[in-house]
């Protein structure tokens, strides 16, 4: 299977693909296809890197990743563990945005919805106040055939296109470009750095894994995701430490610390805080409060 261009079985006899699926994890590698997705994590949790965003996302998240953006929904270690069974459960949405483009949005009225369409090259994430909404009309999706269905899809980009507040995933369109001798060579790279970070990887090991010097792998690394090597591994690194601090199953914030591979426990303070806004115990504070 090729890596990162990956062919959606999208009948000529329908305008989009729903695929609701119960599996033991997320398909595990960077991949794009022409299509735009809108996913819905129903249950599940991990890591998501899309274009030069990156974070964790956990059950009740709803995104929208572009066409031919490069993405990868990385589930935690616990899914790839056969003594802890835990399974995803999603529905997926794609669509052709030329061809819908082409037809049920060249109708005037179309005009806003088409506009959103258009725009949606580096995807987006919907704000927590809007995902009772869009499940609802994606729960009618799923439920409906034919012509309701194309009617609710229509409804689902509608309420997107007024949605306010809808986060970006990634801030360039460069990656999107990216061929697929790099995109195997970048799913190489993140299955790598998502796999050791619990420990110290140098830039020369890292550099050995990309078949670059170290010199050329900071200049490909920074091209592809707008990041540089050691600040795409702190943030898995900080991600695996929000998931543990969440958990609550920790002693304290030195043991995530050091299970989250930072060497002391100043510079995890300092790096947590520069990534979420907030110092640890402030996270931690936060999400009791909630």
């Amino acid at each position: 299977m090729k890596v990162v261009q990956f062919t959606i079985p999208v009948s000529r006899e329908s305008t989009i693909v729903v695929q609701e699926e119960t599996l033991p994890h997320y398909y595990p590698h960077l991949h794009r296809h022409r299509e735009v997705q809108i996913e819905w994590v129903v249950e599940g949790s991990g890591i998501l890197v899309a274009g030069n965003y990156m974070q964790r996302f956990e059950s009740g998240d709803i995104y929208i990743i572009g066409a031919n953006q490069s993405h990868i929904f990385k589930n935690d270690e616990s899914y790839f563990n056969p003594d802890e069974p835990r399974q995803i459960h999603s529905v997926s949405i794609f669509f052709d945005p030329n061809y819908l483009s082409q037809n049920i949005l060249s109708l005037p009225e179309m005009a806003n919805i088409r506009k959103f369409v258009h725009g949606v090259h580096n995807g987006f994430q919907i704000p927590e106040e809007a995902r009772e909404a869009v499940q609802k009309i994606i729960s009618e999706i799923i439920q409906h055939k034919e012509s309701q269905r194309v009617a609710s899809f229509i409804k689902l980009l509608y309420q997107f296109s007024t949605t306010r507040d809808l986060k970006p995933l990634a801030t360039s369109n460069s990656e999107q470009v990216i061929s697929e001798v790099e995109g195997i060579r970048m799913d190489r790279i993140f299955q790598y750095l998502v796999t050791n970070y619990k420990r110290h990887i140098s830039l020369a090991e890292i550099s050995e894994i990309a078949n670059l010097t170290p010199q050329a792998f900071c200049r490909y690394f920074k091209k592809h995701t707008d990041k540089t090597f050691v600040s795409f591994l702190n943030e898995v690194r900080i991600n695996e430490a929000c998931k543990i601090i969440l958990s609550g199953k920790f002693d304290s914030f030195s043991d995530i610390c050091y299970q989250t591979g930072f060497d002391h426990v100043t510079n995890f303070n300092r790096v947590f805080k520069k990534t979420t806004g907030m110092s640890p115990g402030e996270y931690q504070k936060g999400f009791r409060d909630i």
